[in-house]
């Protein structure tokens, strides 16, 4: 647990040569730091800047730069902070850090600021999973939904849903705690009306938070086929450049062959796989072996043919895989002379025509894939999620539909109160409200230390 009598420090900024570089502190002992950083006996106006040499623990002048005190609460701790912003040689960075050290503060761990912001109210368990979220966004869409976690826009989402159970919760307990009263269910307070205005606003959540996932996470995506149907070629253009060797000769790819595209802002991994065929060849059936498990891990499975190999969906190799979303492609329609079109099969499986070769048809499959991963063509409404979220969200939809049976059949009221009870813990999870001290461990370790 984060102790307050603690001055912690860190390089804040990424390892590398750069033009600036910075240091920050947190702790009682941030403001006397900076007289000893600077060897005067600075005024320090919090949030103004103030240039100075900057010296080492030996008093020796080994850079000059600024320092910037905030003066808790109004701080991104909470605490008084020091920002020391000298040049980014990481030499003299260490050398600021060594004097906070030696003066009585300790390195602070993997994500202990914004943890200390989290535990001064600053900012809730949702708001600081989004500064990392932030950092480490890979499209200017995950960036943006970040940023509006950050602002508190999903935390509002799931207080307002709380603060509707809590509601509810109210009006069950206290029919508990009052038998006599004879209150009626159905008259002047609509239970079953108040729930399923709660499972509405739920289910809306968890489609965004599912969308938000995609874009925090990514999907994976396997091309898969036989051989010489194009695989490498389409991974190709999916990638804008030669990331596979393409040859006419039968099993050139044995290993997986994985790139991380950014295809309309969705992160995906798209992995090249050896061709599905019969083989005496032992170094082509491990190859084979291996594009099987990219099947059964990956989201979704590209299965692709050529225009003059008619197998479609009936291909034994893909009926192995019946359950997993799968988009047909039918490829080198530049030779066949046909163009670029969709087919949908009885099964609901879509057949994509089109050629890796010449580009024709390729945003056909991109539309396909986006349609199969549920994502809008804006992601204005996404909220940026984690596995934990949609965990606690569709814990809270189960617990909210029992309550629901229990509210129409009438009865068992004290069962009703005890999945209202649960429903709002599973749901305060999310902000911290319910937060474990091994869960908080868990988030903060992954950030970047100096954050």
């Amino acid at each position: 647990m984060v102790s307050k009598a603690d001055t912690i420090v860190a390089i804040a900024t990424p390892p590398g040569r750069g033009g600036l570089g910075i240091v920050r502190v947190s702790g009682p002992a941030s403001l006397g730091l900076a007289a000893a950083i600077s060897r005067r006996n600075l005024s320090l106006v919090p949030r103004q800047a103030h240039f100075c040499k900057i010296h080492d623990h030996e008093a020796a002048v080994i850079d000059e730069g600024l320092l910037i005190f905030f003066q808790g609460p109004a701080s991104y701790t909470g605490e008084d902070v020091l920002e020391i912003h000298a040049h980014g040689s990481r030499i003299v960075l260490n050398q600021i850090v060594d004097h906070v050290l030696k003066a009585g503060g300790r390195l602070a761990r993997p994500g202990e600021f914004t943890e200390r912001a989290y535990l001064n109210n600053k900012i809730d368990l949702l708001q600081a999973e989004a500064v990392a979220d932030l950092i480490d966004a890979t499209s200017t869409h995950a960036a943006r939904s970040a940023m509006r976690s950050l602002e508190g826009e999903f935390s509002g989402c799931i207080n307002r849903l709380l603060e509707q159970i809590i509601h509810v919760r109210t009006f069950v307990e206290g029919a508990l705690d009052f038998p006599d009263e004879e209150i009626n269910f159905t008259s002047g307070y609509d239970i079953e009306k108040q729930l399923a205005d709660i499972s509405a606003n739920l289910e809306t959540i968890i489609a965004q938070a599912r969308q938000g996932a995609i874009l925090r996470e990514g999907v994976s995506l396997a091309i898969v086929g036989r051989p010489n149907v194009g695989k490498s070629t389409l991974l190709n253009r999916l990638a804008g450049r030669e990331a596979a060797i393409v040859t006419e000769i039968a099993g050139t790819t044995r290993d997986p062959v994985e790139q991380d595209l950014l295809i309309e802002d969705i992160p995906i991994r798209a992995i090249d796989t050896a061709g599905l065929r019969q083989t005496g060849n032992k170094i082509e059936q491990e190859g084979i072996r291996r594009t099987h498990n990219v099947m059964v891990g990956a989201d979704i499975v590209v299965y692709v043919t050529a225009c003059n190999e008619k197998t479609g969906n009936n291909d034994p190799w893909l009926q192995q895989y019946a359950d997993k979303k799968i988009v047909l492609v039918t490829n080198k329609i530049d030779i066949c002379g046909s163009g670029p079109s969709i087919q949908t099969f009885d099964e609901g499986i879509v057949n994509v025509s089109l050629s890796a070769k010449t580009g024709a048809g390729m945003d056909l499959l991109i539309e396909q894939l986006k349609t199969l991963l549920g994502v809008q063509e804006m992601f204005e409404d996404v909220i940026m999620a984690r596995k934990r979220h949609l965990q606690s969200l569709e814990k809270t939809w189960q617990f909210i539909h029992a309550a629901s049976c229990i509210a129409r059949e009438k009865t068992e009221t004290e069962l009703m109160a005890e999945e209202l009870r649960q429903a709002q813990e599973a749901l305060g999870e999310i902000t911290g409200r319910y937060a474990a001290d091994d869960l908080l461990g868990s988030i903060f370790s992954s950030f970047c230390i100096g954050k």
